[in-house]
């Protein structure tokens, strides 16, 4: 799972999902990529899933990017359990992702095939993204 080695604060405020995405909206190192339609958190599980896809699909060929890392510790409390007694222990890790956002990069593999693993990776996010080359930007 992917998580940060250390952070200079173990715990963060929640922050607003407002605005689109101006850095990491272009194809780089790819030949298709898969962007984020909508603002979303995108959780250490989320990005395994997707990746395992991916790999699967293209089948040991080509090569794989991921442009997102989760660094954002989510808290919990325990289940039931009374109000106060300060903020909870660290949970899970999320990526906070924007609109415009391209999340995983694929190229060396034929153009249906990368097509195909982007979108069946697609299913195992929480949100509407579209598959997009590096013509068009």
């Amino acid at each position: 799972m992917l998580m940060p080695k250390r952070v200079k604060f173990r715990k963060q405020q929640r922050g607003r999902r407002t605005g689109i995405a101006t850095r990491g909206v272009a194809v780089e190192s790819g030949e298709f990529g898969l962007q984020a339609l909508e603002a979303a958190w995108i959780t250490a599980r989320q990005i395994e899933a997707a990746r395992r896809v991916i790999v699967r699909e293209m089948k040991r060929r080509g090569k794989f990017w991921c442009r997102i890392f989760p660094d954002k510790p989510v808290t919990a409390k325990p289940a039931e359990t009374r109000m106060g007694k300060g903020k909870g222990s660290v949970d899970h890790w999320v990526a906070v992702v924007k609109p415009g956002r391209i999340m995983f990069e694929v190229s060396g593999v034929p153009d249906d095939i990368a097509k195909l693993a982007l979108s069946q990776a697609a299913y195992k996010l929480p949100i509407p993204t579209q598959v997009v080359s590096r013509s068009e930007g």
